[in-house]
């Protein structure tokens, strides 16, 4: 097997360490994995490509490759240029370290790369780690993470639905935010939302006189609704929840159209 891996903490972070442990062992002693991640910490980006401007891209060794770009640059890099058109069977993005659960969803680096290799016809899977009291004292938080990797990945590939609709399904898998022997389990959820917290903007005085605002996000731990991914990360399970890139409420669909008849 095939696999290519990238994240939105940077080629250096240490859940992308993680990542290409899991993807060695899913791709197993015959495959290859090939990591093509942002040089820099890419955190917040979402779904955003480099469309006005060119990226440099360097080789760092053996199928290993830094480029200054999105993780969605970072997914085309790999696929069009590092890979030369041999096509990767399966593309893995993470390991966040921070969840991806809940509204985080829409502004993840680590599912905007997922989503572009959705977008580009491949399967594919974003890991992020759920971080919190319970990880803050481990020698490595990503703990759960390096643990069940692995085998949650593994479970997806052979017994999850996969498509080739035009918006072809991905997933978002978020380990909670416990040690390796704290894992309860797993459990498909919906995108949760957490209520009465949201970014904003925070403002400083630099030196200088001027002012500067920092994004500050709002409480990670603030529930969600029962079952949706925050509250069963929260409650120690690993979420898992299907995903795809069109944004349409079909729910409301034929209401607008009533409506606007």
């Amino acid at each position: 097997m095939r696999i290519l891996i990238t994240n939105d903490d940077g080629i250096n972070a240490r859940g992308l360490e993680v990542l290409a442990d899991i993807a060695e062992t899913i791709a197993g002693p015959e495959g290859e994995v090939w990591t093509v991640a942002p040089a820099f910490e890419q955190s917040g980006v979402a779904h955003c490509i480099s469309y006005t401007h060119p990226m440099m891209i360097a080789k760092l060794g053996a199928r290993r490759f830094a480029a200054e770009g999105s993780p969605a640059d970072c997914v085309l890099a790999g696929l069009y240029d590092v890979l030369e058109g041999a096509r990767p069977d399966l593309v893995l993005s993470g390991v966040n370290r921070g969840n991806n659960s809940g509204e985080n969803a829409m502004y993840s680096g680590t599912l905007g790369g997922a989503m572009e290799a959705a977008l580009q016809g491949l399967p594919a899977i974003a890991l992020s780690q759920f971080m919190g009291p319970g990880t803050s004292e481990l020698a490595d938080p990503f703990e759960a993470a390096a643990a069940h990797g692995a085998g949650v990945v593994r479970r997806l590939l052979d017994q999850a639905l996969w498509d080739d609709s035009d918006y072809r399904l991905f997933y978002s898998v978020n380990f909670p935010p416990v040690g390796a022997a704290g894992v309860k389990g797993m459990r498909v959820a919906a995108q949760g939302f957490r209520r009465d917290t949201s970014f904003g903007v925070e403002p400083h005085i630099s030196p200088s006189g001027r002012k500067f605002l920092w994004i500050k996000g709002g409480a990670q731990h603030a529930p969600t609704l029962p079952g949706t991914d925050v509250a069963v990360n929260l409650d120690g399970y690993i979420s898992v929840t299907p995903m795809r890139a069109d944004l349409t409420a079909h729910d409301v669909l034929a209401s607008v159209e009533t409506a606007l008849s």
